[in-house]
């Protein structure tokens, strides 16, 4: 059963988004570059974020995470038009996609944490509680439709996170702060959303 995907990114604009990328797909295709090297490339790319986080270079992790994000939007488009797509391709994505933000989030909360006062290390749990939401939304995703459940519900995505915390760190260190506090707390309820949904889903067929 399937559910229209809510979130705070409105339809159009990933529309578009993944119209202004085609081209590119075509020109990696016809270089035969694989799939999976940007899987590996957006995990790397996460790596250099996370490291510039922890040495307060906010706007160029910032920029490596928006780097990793584009890159992570290819793997699986590829595939598809070049007709390789496999479980074990969407498997390895989605395990790499989890380092890759355990990396961000290490790198942000190190950030805060080295600054020492009160209101940055409250952040820096918070970065530590939006980590276990992250992870859980996805967790909860990947359960649901183990089970056969579509359930993509939810306003606190990957695409949201990955857009905030990217374009906020561009920004200044209190938006970056402010983004931090936004995603523990609704990526948390984005998990429990899912939750429901399946718990609703499954009601509604029975």
């Amino acid at each position: 059963m399937s559910n229209p995907e809510r979130s705070f990114i409105p339809q159009f604009v990933k529309d578009g988004y993944t119209r202004s990328i085609e081209g590119l797909v075509d020109v990696f295709i016809r270089w035969k570059i694989h799939p999976n090297f940007f899987t590996i490339s957006g995990l790397v790319i996460a790596f250099i974020s996370a490291y510039f986080y922890a040495r307060g270079d906010l706007r160029l992790g910032g920029a490596m995470v928006l780097l990793a994000g584009v890159s992570d939007t290819f793997d699986g488009k590829i595939a598809r038009k070049r007709g390789i797509a496999s479980k074990f391709g969407a498997v390895f994505d989605s395990s790499l996609d989890r380092y890759a933000e355990f990396l961000m989030f290490f790198g942000i909360g190190f950030y805060f944490l080295e600054k020492g006062d009160s209101l940055s290390i409250f952040t820096a749990v918070m970065a530590f509680v939006g980590l276990c939401g992250s992870v859980m939304v996805s967790y909860v995703r990947a359960r649901a439709e183990g089970v056969g459940y579509d359930c993509k519900v939810g306003v606190m995505q990957r695409a949201e996170r990955i857009v905030f915390t990217g374009f906020s760190s561009l920004i200044h260190p209190y938006a970056l702060m402010g983004v931090v506090w936004i995603i523990a707390l609704l990526a948390n309820i984005t998990a429990v959303q899912r939750i429901h949904h399946v718990w609703k889903t499954e009601r509604k067929g029975a």
